[in-house]
């Protein structure tokens, strides 16, 4: 890691609202790294995905704008949230393999004076700690290896997939996530279902299946011998976490699986206490598997 990492921070909406913990954690782990973490303050939300299929030309307008942005700043884009990622890195894989669209779309940035030459990367905090910061770097901050730990890596949808936009890592078999989790002194627990979904795309329009998905990832890591899991993916904590009390009721199992952000888990390695990450948000309680 040759210059100081400094990157245009976009936390998503769901990591400043119903998960927190995720914002705040990252911000206090980036100062432990020495990582540059700037605010985007006329960043606006990427579309979630639901712009797409509804007015595509306004969910490409939309995220070029906050490229723009970055653009201005000097910077790539870090994010915490994989839908956003998966989001953004769409839209700038379009633009930047699409010289008519990124033409056009200039042409809408122009009406409120932006402009956007295709310049910009989009990452998320999985890559920056496993690519551009390094394994190695970040064993050397550990203080507190996480050794007693077993942990169940989630990467989540939208970390892996579309591969032609995302391409970190090998949709089938990741590997960035478990680096992490080895380079933070724990053991890295390999089961099948660390690229399935976590049943939140179901949610809205089939919840008992939803419940069902939530329940079969959880535990497939538990027989597989973890006792916590993590993943980068707001949206995924919330179904593994939040959901996972109705995911009990739904396959009639008790499951009691902490879920970690992976913020929380670096910021444990590096010293963080639980208060500093906020893991009293949690609806599933890790303190049992806290020393």
């Amino acid at each position: 890691m040759a210059d100081k990492l400094r990157y245009a921070y976009y936390p998503g909406c769901a990591s400043q609202e119903i998960t927190k913990e995720a914002n705040v954690t990252t911000r206090l782990v980036a100062r432990k790294l020495g990582i540059e973490l700037h605010d985007m303050p006329k960043a606006s939300c990427c579309g979630a995905g639901l712009l797409t299929d509804y007015d595509y030309q306004l969910y490409i307008a939309i995220n070029a704008r906050i490229f723009a942005e970055a653009e201005q700043m000097g910077m790539d884009i870090m994010t915490i949230c994989s839908t956003c990622l998966m989001v953004m890195r769409t839209a700038n894989y379009n633009l930047k393999t699409s010289p008519e669209l990124l033409a056009k779309t200039n042409e809408i940035l122009a009406t409120v004076g932006l402009h956007y030459r295709g310049t910009v990367e989009v990452k998320q905090l999985l890559w920056v700690l496993a690519g551009e910061y390094g394994l190695n770097n970040l064993k050397k901050k550990v203080v507190k290896p996480l050794d007693w730990m077993k942990i169940a890596p989630f990467y989540g949808c939208h970390s892996l997939r579309p591969s032609n936009a995302l391409g970190f890592d090998d949709p089938e078999m990741p590997q960035s996530l478990d680096k992490v989790i080895e380079a933070l002194g724990a053991q890295p627990v390999d089961y099948s279902g660390k690229t399935k979904c976590c049943g939140f795309q179901v949610d809205l329009v089939a919840v008992e299946t939803a419940e069902v998905m939530t329940a079969t990832r959880l535990l497939d890591g538990k027989k597989h011998g973890a006792n916590c899991f993590v993943t980068p993916c707001p949206f995924c904590h919330i179904n593994l976490d939040n959901y996972q009390n109705l995911a009990e009721k739904q396959v009639e199992k008790k499951i009691e699986m902490p879920v970690f952000h992976l913020s929380q888990l670096v910021g444990l390695a590096l010293g963080l206490t639980p208060q500093d990450i906020g893991l009293s948000r949690h609806l599933v309680s890790p303190s049992r598997i806290l020393r």
